[in-house]
Parts: C-alpha cells; structure tokens; sequence
C-alpha cells in the first residue's frame, strides 16, 4: 500500500462515500425511532422513514457496486505482484488474506471522516427537511454511534465478499498460469457471464413492467420500481459489456475510421480488439447516464402530468418538494457514479503503459498517440451515453406509462444535453491525462518491465 498509494484513492473514495451514505440515512432512522410518537405523524408527505428507506435502498446498492468496482481494479493492478508471490510459495489463502487485510486497513482510514461526514450530511439533510414540512420540529439526530458502526459493518462486509470475488481467478490457477495472466488480459466472455447477464436483463424487464402497472396514484411506487429497474438493467449492461460494447463499436467505429484516417484506425482497432477493457470503461459512464438520466426524465414527466392534472395554480409546493427529494438523490448517485467512472478509467489507462511504450517502439509518434487516446475517450463517451441512454429510456418510459398510460415520457433536452455534458467532462480528461502521463518514461525499460 505504501509502494502504490495511487491505487487505492479510488477503494478509499468509494468506502468513504459507502461509510458516509449509510450513517446519513441511519442517522435518520435512528432520529425517528428516538423521536416521540407525536412527532413521528406531525409532518406531511411520505415521512421520515418512507424517505430514508427509499433514499437508503438506492443509495446503499449504487454504493457496493461502486466499492466492488472500485476494489476489482485496485487488485487488478496488483495483479503481477500477487501473481509474483504465487510463484514463491504463497499459497491461495495467503494471497486472500492479503487482499482483505488491505480493504481493512482501507475501511480503518475513511470510517471516522466517513461516519462524521455522515453524521453532519444528516443534521443537514433533515434540517431541509423540517423546513419543507417533511419532518417534525421535534425529530433530532441522536448521539448514537450505531448508525456508523452498522456503516462500517457494513463496508467490511462488502469489502471482504469484493476481495474475495477480485481474488477468486488469481488464487484458484497454478502461480506459472497467475503470472501469464498478469500480462495476458482477459479471454471470451464464458457461458455462465452470458447466463447471468441475460437473467439479470429479465429481472430489468420485469421491473419495469411493475413500473408500469403501477396505477396512477402509486407514484412513488412507480418511481422507486422505474429506478430499482435502472440500477437492475445497468448490472446487466455490465455483465453482458463485452458483446454490448463491441457491437456499439461496430456501429460507432466505422464513420470514424472513414474521418479520422490512421487515429481513427488505431483506436478502433484498440477498442474492438479488447472488448473487456472497453466494457470496464464504458460501464460506469453508462451508470452515471442511466441513472442521471432516468432520475432527471422521472422528474420531469411526473412535473408535466402533475400540471395536466390538477392545474398550474396548484402544484408548486407539492412539485417543489418533488422535485428538490429526486435532485437530491440524483446528486448522491451522481456522486458515488463519478467516483466510479474516473477511478475506472484511469486505473484501465495507467495499466496501458507497457501498451503505448510497444507502439512507441515501433514509430508511434506523441502527436499520434495523444490523437489515437482523443478518439478512444470519444468512442468510450459515445458507447457509454448509448448503453446509459437506452436504460433510462427503459425505465423512464416504464413510469410514464404508470403516470400518464403514454410510454413517452418528458424529456428535458437541457437537462440532458448537460448529462452528456458531464460524462464527456469526467471521460476524456481522464483517459488522456493518464494516457499522456502513462506513456511518459523510457519506452526499453518499461517493455522489459523496469521501474523508473
């Protein structure tokens, strides 16, 4: 850990923001239990607990799949020096234990500033609460520290299940298959991915299909179904990437071989011939479209139908508060969702170094190589906003149908435009900083395997 800091930013930003999220939506719960009974019913709208579980539930799900993410490409950067200890003796269990004492050492570091951080975000969130009626005067966050120890419970739970799905591969093959490996990248996509790649896409569709059933005036059902279905189809995006990656890229990749001449060329060559990494890349800038997207289309259909229904006149304080509870639950997602897209792409870029300095060998000029990174983060952005894009659509039209009965929902163009706007924002800066950054160095001694 002290050898490669740098790899474990991504591990400790995402725990962090895991430790912080569930404190904050405990702290609530636990401020409702403590509160009297009269306070408990004195407020209006869905109540304390209705919107501390609905926020908690989403919010916690995005969280782990975030830490496991995140945990993934920390080890995979490890993954030549455990194949090395592999090779002198260490044995699978050691390899394991390894990779769970580090997620603690991990979790020992971001629980107090995660809990604290928590702790004040919740004296926060339900001062705008009570100020909005939601709450009751009279409900306090008590000085309790269960909700951060079930939040650091938490995390090393998820820590510990991740270390040993990241450690599964290298501790099961013989130390001479771990060391090729560590250099050889990842081969087809097998049988049982697919499997579980199409189930999950059958659950996505049934979800939506309870979105859509709901009637009218279960509206928050609806919503929390329409965005449990966005989180279910993104998990599908992610375990059938590779096929839904390639594929994209086909279809993308072709005008720009014909514009771009050799960068063109290059990068989509690099991209269709390594359908992982480009999966890897793509899926968490479709889990910041995809859940931006589907929140901010939620939002404004349910604005619009609200309006249709009862009039202009009488809708700002119920729309108001509607509105400001979805925006700040887009803005946790949108949180969690580009801690995971730059930890992504930067540990996928770093571990291209001996990659740019083999075509730097070979004539791969730093204009070349600089334009070659531009269009792949391009391309990575175009598949990523597709793949994201066509799960919000899903989703969002599943809770207009339930809303309005008409499977096309409002769609706030702006609000859009400046989704796409920030995915491109957190994804080219990222590839190419650490693209240029990566293929610094003498290109000789990074071939052969050399430290600077």
């Amino acid at each position: 850990m002290r050898q490669r800091p740098a790899a474990f930013l991504g591990l400790a930003a995402a725990l962090f923001l895991a430790v912080a999220t569930i404190t904050l939506f405990g702290s609530l719960v636990a401020g409702h239990l403590d509160a009297p009974a009269a306070a408990r019913s004195a407020s209006a709208g869905p109540g304390l607990m209705v919107i501390a579980g609905a926020f908690g539930e989403i919010a916690v799900l995005v969280a782990f799949f975030v830490v496991v993410n995140a945990l993934g490409f920390t080890v995979r950067q490890q993954h030549r020096e455990l194949a090395l200890l592999r090779t002198v003796a260490a044995t699978p269990r050691q390899v394991r234990r390894l990779v769970r004492r580090q997620v603690l050492a991990v979790v020992a570091l971001v629980a107090v500033p995660g809990a604290l951080s928590g702790g004040l975000a919740a004296r926060r969130f339900l001062a705008e609460l009570t100020s909005r009626g939601l709450a009751s005067p009279a409900v306090r966050i008590p000085a309790t520290p269960v909700p951060a120890l079930v939040a650091t419970t938490a995390a090393l739970l998820v820590g510990t299940a991740a270390a040993a799905v990241a450690t599964r591969r290298i501790s099961r093959i013989a130390p001479a298959a771990a060391m090729a490996a560590s250099s050889a990248g990842h081969g087809r996509t097998g049988v049982p991915r697919l499997l579980a790649g199409a189930a999950v896409l059958v659950g996505g569709g049934l979800l939506c299909r309870l979105a859509a059933t709901r009637p009218p005036d279960e509206a928050d059902k609806a919503g929390q179904a329409a965005l449990l279905a966005s989180l279910v189809l993104l998990a599908a995006v992610a375990l059938l990437g590779p096929l839904a990656a390639r594929a994209a890229v086909v279809v993308l990749g072709a005008p720009v071989r014909a514009l771009a001449g050799s960068f063109g060329w290059l990068a989509d060559a690099n991209l269709r011939g390594h359908a992982h990494r480009l999966s890897a890349a793509v899926v968490p800038v479709a889990l910041l479209v995809g859940l931006s997207g589907t929140m901010s289309i939620m939002t404004s259909t349910a604005e619009a139908a609200l309006a249709r229904a009862v009039g202009p006149g009488l809708t700002t304080v119920t729309s108001d508060t509607d509105i400001w509870l979805r925006q700040t639950e887009l803005a946790l997602l949108v949180c969690f969702a580009a801690v995971s897209t730059v930890n992504t792409l930067v540990a996928l870029t770093a571990d291209r170094r001996r990659e740019f300095a083999l075509l730097t060998l070979i004539g791969a000029t730093r204009r070349r190589m600089t334009g070659m990174l531009a269009i792949e983060a391009a391309l990575t952005t175009a598949v990523g906003v597709v793949l994201g894009g066509l799960v919000a659509a899903a989703a969002s039209s599943a809770f207009s149908v339930a809303l309005t009965g008409s499977p096309v929902p409002s769609v706030p163009a702006a609000t859009c435009a400046w989704i796409v706007a920030g995915a491109a924002t957190l994804t080219m800066p990222g590839i190419l900083g650490t693209g240029v950054r990566a293929a610094r160095g003498p290109a000789t001694r990074i071939v052969g395997g050399q430290r600077d």
